[in-house]
């Protein structure tokens, strides 16, 4: 692989000052305002344009980030992501790969070891599991290893979670997967201005982080701030956002549920349901400060994620709530989740295999008192 990528490269000493080019760390954004609420503004962005906003930004103000994976370069990225990037920063910084994440994600992590700022791209995150053992054994564990004196500042990004109509193989949720894993920071962007702002803070940390996006959310536009499109903006990573206030129900949801989510408390409100939506924003570390807060005001937690629900992010999250909340609970937690199945094809099937808003309102209602149990249907 590495002859491969000294071919990619070329033929002169990029590869050897790529390795050798050290810089120093910038630090992230710490604010504590965690539902401050930047978006409220009239400019619209796309999350793609924000995405690829946020890592030109990075790449201007630090020479040391380089983005690394297959047609990021030539074809400017396979969701349009690092468009333009190869033209304003060079082969040398925008570096298109064979195809082999095993390979690219070791190049990078070493890269990481010497104090460069990799940005790898798997086309998505499926094929992380290609490189899991560069993600999990090469950077989540050496600075424990190391005794702290092995930073690796490297982010995993792609699109990660159902698309559509693109059957078992591509089509799966790996936020539990990698939260799973010490040593990992997870995030997962809802709006455009939870992707800017946290694809900044990843690039900034001095830590491995896993970037999940969600390819349907590429070309939805959302509104964002002035603040918000500052090149200084970062939001702080392990911090969740309230979308919605509520009084009645809390729901956490990530990535493209956040939306569901938000459609489901407005069809609520229209019944007299009051839901607080809380938009984790990261899954690792977990912001359980603001998740138990909620549901010790509304006294009802519905979980929400796209992935399967074995040992599953909303799992962890009601064993959060049952530690420190339980005697606030005025009904069991409700947890909707993927069904326990390999993706359909068939798009009749793959509805039916993922969770969707009808689902939230009714988990909503049980919750609440406003529906039958499932246990006495059964």
């Amino acid at each position: 692989m590495l002859g491969a990528a000294r071919r990619q490269l070329g033929s002169g000493p990029m590869l050897g000052q790529v390795l050798r080019r050290l810089r120093p760390a910038a630090a992230a954004a710490a604010s504590t305002e965690a539902t401050r609420a930047f978006s409220a503004g009239a400019k619209e962005i796309t999350v793609r344009e924000a995405l690829n906003s946020a890592l030109d930004e990075e790449m201007s103000a630090d020479p040391s980030v380089f983005v690394m994976g297959e047609e990021v370069g030539e074809y400017q990225g396979a969701y349009k992501i690092t468009k333009g990037l190869l033209d304003k920063y060079g082969p040398d910084r925008v570096l298109d790969t064979p195809i082999t994440e095993a390979g690219f994600t070791g190049i990078g992590v070493g890269a990481a070891y010497q104090g460069l700022r990799p940005v790898i791209e798997f086309m998505t995150f499926n094929f992380s599991m290609q490189a899991i053992d560069h993600i999990i054994n090469s950077a989540a564990k050496s600075n424990y290893m190391s005794a702290g004196q092995i930073n690796v500042p490297i982010v995993f990004r792609g699109p990660n979670g159902a698309a559509a109509g693109v059957g078992a193989q591509h089509s799966q949720c790996y936020a539990a997967w990698f939260a799973h894993v010490p040593g990992l920071k997870v995030l997962a962007p809802y709006s455009s201005e939870d992707a800017r702002g946290l694809l900044k803070a990843a690039i900034r940390d001095p830590d491995p982080v896993v970037f999940l996006e969600n390819e349907l959310l590429y070309g939805e536009s959302f509104p964002v701030s002035d603040e918000v499109l500052d090149s200084s903006f970062a939001l702080p990573i392990g911090k969740a956002k309230i979308e919605r206030e509520g009084k009645d129900v809390t729901i956490t949801a990530f990535s493209k549920m956040v939306g569901y989510a938000l459609q489901a408390a407005e069809i609520l409100s229209k019944e007299g349901i009051s839901a607080e939506v809380i938009n984790l924003r990261t899954i690792r570390p977990l912001d359980r400060a603001t998740i138990n807060a909620s549901v010790r005001k509304t006294n009802r937690l519905v979980t929400l994620e796209e992935g399967f629900p074995q040992h599953g992010v909303g799992a962890e999250i009601c064993m959060s709530v049952v530690e420190e909340s339980f005697e606030y609970l005025d009904a069991p937690v409700e947890r909707i989740a993927g069904a326990d199945v390999p993706m359909p094809y068939a798009a009749n099937l793959e509805r039916l295999a993922v969770p969707q808003i009808e689902d939230i309102v009714r988990a909503a209602r049980r919750a609440c008192y406003r529906a039958v149990p499932m246990a006495a249907t059964a």
